[in-house]
């Protein structure tokens, strides 16, 4: 039997899908819940999107989510909205009964949903122990509406149906996966092939890898000059959905701060103070600003250049490729250069040796690419 691709490295997943006309993520939630023997746990999920409101560039939501455990009460994973996922719905569907939303224009006041309120609440009540918070009651309007306002009649949050088939997008969250990343990627998306799951338009995957390796000044300038060098190149040979949002390149002062002699000689908390004042954003080809945040269940380096795909082998293959670029990142010794070509940097990275054949065989097909 031919070995697959493996990975040493621990990394989460999240595997962006839509389901068939008909059926939502509930229902791959619980597919995965009766394959591992586990349970399905309904909650809220936290997303954002733009305004168009003047004054409110965006607009915090809670949607529904589904987590799934196992047996013995582990996460297995979880399975959630994506807004950025819009081709493949039917806006003008009416409303499914219980899929509904909570929109507020401060994320705080949600945080405060998510404390104080139930998500397994049906009807239009979810909001009734808010308003009782604010000492006021909940108003209710025809359209389905659910506002909730402060003494003042300030609006603090509105619980509204959710609309235009929103109950089919489904991002994959996995749990961080430290062994057998092959076996437990293909359950769940075999969990999905058999449900009729496609790929949406939009879709993407990403993936984050545990940044303890990378937090130097060392590893981080070299994962900027390699992309800086490489990123198109690697976004065409794993061939990035071009009509994927929320890419985009670092601010210009990244490249320029982690070029200098002064960032190298920095240790980690003062490289980490220099990295956050550039303006650094989570929505780029690679996300470095989970190693800022302090937050130890998701302290990563998120690639999110990767196309969603329902193929196992190809996300693996995808995965060991910036496994390796992310180990001579962590390897880099001082004064390193960097890999002139693609070809140099396929050779010198620490992937694995299944993943390098794959991807160097890739470049001798679109040879004209990648000279």
């Amino acid at each position: 039997m031919t070995r697959g691709v493996t990975l040493d490295w621990k990394t989460g997943f999240e595997i962006e899908l839509m389901a068939p006309p008909g059926l939502s993520r509930r229902d791959l939630a619980k597919a995965t819940a009766k394959r591992v023997g586990g349970t399905v746990e309904r909650f809220f999920h936290p997303q954002s999107e733009p305004s168009a409101v003047e004054g409110r560039p965006v607009f915090e939501n809670l949607t529904p989510g589904f987590r799934v455990r196992d047996g013995r009460g582990r996460w297995v994973a979880s399975f959630v909205d994506d807004l950025t996922l819009q081709r493949d719905l039917d806006r003008a569907r009416a409303p499914l009964a219980e899929w509904r939303r909570i929109v507020a224009d401060d994320g705080r006041l949600l945080r405060l949903v998510e404390r104080h309120c139930d998500p397994d609440t049906t009807g239009d009540a979810t909001l009734e122990p808010l308003a009782a918070l604010f000492g006021t009651e909940a108003q209710r309007h025809e359209a389905g509406m659910v506002r909730v306002a402060d003494a003042n009649g300030r609006s603090v949050a509105i619980d509204a149906p959710l609309p235009g088939e929103r109950e089919r997008p489904c991002e994959i969250v996995t749990a961080p996966i430290e062994a057998d990343h092959e076996a437990v990627l293909e359950g769940l998306l075999a969990d999905a092939r058999g449900l009729g799951f496609s790929v949406p338009v939009e879709g993407a995957t990403h993936v984050h890898f545990d940044g303890e390796a990378l937090c130097s000044a060392r590893a981080i300038a070299g994962l900027v000059q390699v992309w800086t060098h490489h990123g198109e190149a690697l976004k065409r040979l794993v061939a990035v959905n071009r009509a994927c949002v929320r890419l985009g390149d670092w601010p210009a002062g990244l490249a320029e701060l982690t070029a200098g002699q002064a960032f190298a000689a920095m240790d980690w908390a003062e490289a980490k103070t220099a990295l956050g004042g550039v303006g650094l954003s989570k929505y780029c080809d690679l996300n470095l600003m989970n190693l800022l945040t302090g937050r130890a269940e998701k302290h990563t380096v998120e690639v999110r250049v990767l196309p969603a795909s329902l193929d196992v082998a190809r996300l693996m293959a995808a995965a060991g490729l910036f496994e390796g670029v992310l180990g001579w990142c962590r390897d880099r010794e001082p004064g390193e250069t960097t890999p002139g070509t693609m070809l140099e940097l396929l050779m010198r990275s620490p992937m694995d040796d299944v993943a390098r054949g794959l991807w160097l065989e890739q470049m001798r097909h679109d040879k004209a690419a990648f000279t």
